[in-house]
């Protein structure tokens, strides 16, 4: 066998490889997804929680959308004013300062007040619990106390009470994950320094809820009469704050004989408070 016998073929696969490679790297660069400079800057902003609060997956997918024009640099609950303002600097755009929220559970149907329909000894989660009647209480917007929201919540700032969450104000960022996780939907965000919000969302008439639980709102209308500045009405049969017009002057509070409308100054004694008036 002569050298040009193994040579030649070495030689014509050498120059196929470098062919392919040159092919490959043509299309490479044709192909090449180009990742626009700003979007590590943004997502390096972003506190890293991916809570999922903005509306996406992750801090990732939302610097993208940001730097696309497809959410606003402010989308961020989590990081705030001093984030946005960062981001919106990158984006050469001024940014608005955006409102803080909380979370607040609507409800105040403890075990000892929220009358139920039979023992529940299922999955210990809201949303099983639910596919048996709705949950084990009358009322078909109590909290059902299992604590899916407990689960959701990426701050651990949600707590079940006595069979009702309660929110720790000084952990919630306001990133809303936990009204979505709830069955019910009664975890609304509020105005980061509301004073006052009710804690019932019954839509039954006051005949009906007073069979369902011992402190439902009865749509008695006490509170809305009270009010000087029409910062609280009854809708649906549930008494509701307009938080823009209310002032916290307490009187809703003083009103309410049921003693659901709730001030943050009692956030954390709350059902001990409840439990007082109830028994007066």
């Amino acid at each position: 066998m002569q050298l040009s016998d193994v040579l030649f073929p070495v030689l014509i696969f050498a120059g196929l490889g470098l062919v392919f490679g040159v092919l490959l790297a043509v299309a490479a660069k044709i192909f090449e997804v180009k990742v626009d400079e700003r979007v590590p800057k943004v997502q390096e902003c972003l506190p890293g929680a991916n809570c999922g609060g903005c509306g996406y997956s992750g801090c990732g997918a939302l610097a993208e959308a940001i730097v696309k024009g497809e959410a606003n640099p402010n989308a961020c609950t989590v990081g705030g004013a001093e984030v946005a303002k960062s981001i919106g600097a990158i984006m050469g755009v001024e940014v608005t300062e955006r409102e803080r929220m909380r979370a607040q559970v609507m409800c105040s149907g403890t075990a000892e007040f929220a009358k139920k329909k039979y023992i529940y000894e299922g999955a210990r989660d809201c949303i099983s619990a639910t596919k048996l009647a709705g949950g084990d209480k009358l009322c078909p917007n109590g909290c059902i106390g299992l604590g899916t929201c407990v689960a959701s919540c990426p701050f651990e700032a949600i707590s079940v009470v006595e069979g009702v969450a309660v929110v720790d104000y000084k952990k919630c960022e306001g990133c809303g994950v936990c009204t979505h996780a709830c069955p019910k939907g009664i975890i609304k965000l509020i105005p980061y320094n509301s004073r006052h919000w009710v804690g019932c969302m019954s839509v039954e008439k006051g005949a009906v809820t007073r069979k369902q639980c011992d402190v439902g709102c009865i749509s008695c209308k006490l509170c809305e009469k009270a009010c000087e500045y029409d910062a609280i009405h009854v809708n649906g049969f549930v008494a509701s704050i307009d938080y823009d017009k209310c002032v916290g002057c307490d009187k809703c509070i003083d009103k309410c004989p049921r003693h659901i409308i709730w001030s943050a100054n009692t956030q954390d004694g709350h059902l001990v408070i409840l439990r007082e008036n109830i028994q007066e």
